[in-house]
């Protein structure tokens, strides 16, 4: 069975984007580019919530200046690309990328399947979305690049009145001072 698993840029306050609700405060260097390019090497299937899925659609077709070393770009954009998208959206009808279809609910038990059928492990982003799944006991590992700012306030990480347990299996220290923590979640 494959793993669901919910990896995220986050303040060491525990918000993904600052009160504008830009997330431009997060680290974005070569040695974490090659960290989530490796991370999404064995993920088979994305689940985006929509403002996620909007973020992330830049990498169907990388244009203009690439972020990284252009090589790195060409193989991080090769992996999404591949990757089956699925989009929890009330209100998106189309997708804009290959590969990628649209759920107007979110399904614990659909998940649940998809889990069980899956070779390869799964992801997934936007924090309400991840709440949900944490909530509904769906979610496996969590991946935190905590990044080395306090923002006093934003979009949360994660859902507020939710106690949940997690068991650490790693952390890593970046240069730049962000710092991964993996975690299992305690079933």
């Amino acid at each position: 069975m494959a793993k669901l698993i919910y990896a995220i840029n986050e303040s060491l306050d525990g918000y993904i984007e600052d009160r504008q609700g830009s997330p431009d405060w997060s680290v974005s260097d070569d040695e974490l580019f090659s960290f989530w390019t490796d991370f999404q090497r064995s993920i088979g299937t994305y689940l985006f919530g929509r403002r996620m899925y909007d973020a992330m659609v830049y990498w169907e077709n990388p244009s203009g200046q690439p972020f990284h070393d252009p090589k790195a770009s060409q193989e991080f954009s090769r992996i999404w690309r591949n990757a089956h998208k699925t989009v929890f959206s009330r209100t998106l009808e189309k997708a804009s990328t290959g590969n990628t279809e649209i759920v107007h609910a979110f399904d614990a038990d659909q998940i649940r399947q998809l889990k069980a059928s899956s070779v390869d492990d799964l992801t997934i982003g936007g924090p309400d979305l991840a709440g949900q799944a944490l909530q509904a006991g769906l979610v496996d590992d969590c991946y935190f690049l905590v990044n080395p700012i306090i923002l006093g306030g934003g979009k949360r990480a994660l859902p507020e009145n939710h106690q949940i347990q997690l068991q650490l299996l790693d952390l890593r220290r970046f240069r730049s001072g962000v710092v991964m923590l993996h975690y299992r979640v305690a079933q």
